[in-house]
């Protein structure tokens, strides 16, 4: 299965479903910067937008809940 924007690009998802995991990983950390690096908005589906206000009020009310980015590698990792 290939997935096709136009001309943008062509993605084989066969060949990424083969990859390992680690690799995987290593590509949506890659994405995951790149979005954060870019100017261009990022458009939220009404159930996003309503799911990330619904977390920030929880944090809010409750800030003890937050984790620190090591202990969510420790929970990640076990």
């Amino acid at each position: 299965m290939e997935v096709n924007d136009g001309a943008k690009m062509s993605i084989d998802l066969k060949q990424l479903k083969s990859l390992p995991v680690e690799e995987k990983l290593r590509l949506v950390e890659l994405l995951w910067d790149d979005i954060g690096a870019s100017d261009e908005p990022v458009i939220l589906h009404p159930w996003q937008a309503n799911e990330a206000g619904r977390r920030s009020a929880e944090l809010k009310s409750d800030p003890s809940i937050a984790i620190d980015r090591d202990e969510l590698w420790r929970r990640v990792n076990g």
